[in-house]
């Protein structure tokens, strides 16, 4: 299985404004539509108004694959461009 947590450090101030451009572009629903989505989650922090969090679960490394050449996931790129300054992923790996 393939677990992400990827944290976007958003612009100031931006971080509704970019969680609602990730919902209206359907990112979150689309993706947990996709074969082998198990987790696909957004937190808001409550101590840093420009963080968010999202945790990702795959079936395997070839769902993650799939995953990132959908359309959704380009879309994605397109929005953290205009509102995300900084994205930290961290990426593990573990038997399911």
């Amino acid at each position: 299985m393939i677990l992400l947590n990827v944290t976007y450090k958003v612009k100031s101030g931006q971080r509704e404004v970019f969680y609602q451009a990730v919902c209206d572009a359907k990112v979150p629903e689309l993706s947990r539509a996709e074969a082998g989505n198990i987790k696909y989650d957004y937190y808001l922090s409550v101590d840093d108004a420009d963080t968010i969090l999202l945790i990702e679960h795959w079936k395997d490394a070839e769902a993650f694959k799939l995953h990132t050449e959908e359309e959704h996931f380009k879309l994605l790129g397109k929005i953290k461009d205009e509102y995300v300054a900084e994205t930290i992923i961290g990426k593990y790996e573990v038997e399911a």
